[in-house]
């Protein structure tokens, strides 16, 4: 997927749950959160996004600590849905 595609995407779930169902072309889907960083706009120019699993989000909310997020280049998505 392109950036922009991923982008009008997180815009439209802006409003509902956070929980994003991120299916890869290459390994198993994730569940996450897309997270907005000091570094956000750069990382989203070159397609790559920080993303914290829904088994690490307890704990993110708690402490909002970035090295529960993993690095995701966006051309490995095929499909983003609502969790």
């Amino acid at each position: 997927m392109t950036n922009d595609q991923i982008h009008n995407f997180l815009s439209s779930q802006k409003d509902t749950n956070p929980l994003v169902r991120i299916s890869f072309k290459t390994r198993n889907s994730v569940v996450g959160i897309f997270i907005h960083t000091p570094d956000f706009d750069d990382l989203k120019a070159k397609n790559f996004w920080r993303i914290v699993s829904q088994a690490n989000f307890e704990q993110w909310k708690k402490s909002k600590d970035f090295s529960l997020c993993r690095m995701f280049n966006g051309s490995e998505f095929t499909k983003l849905s609502a969790a």
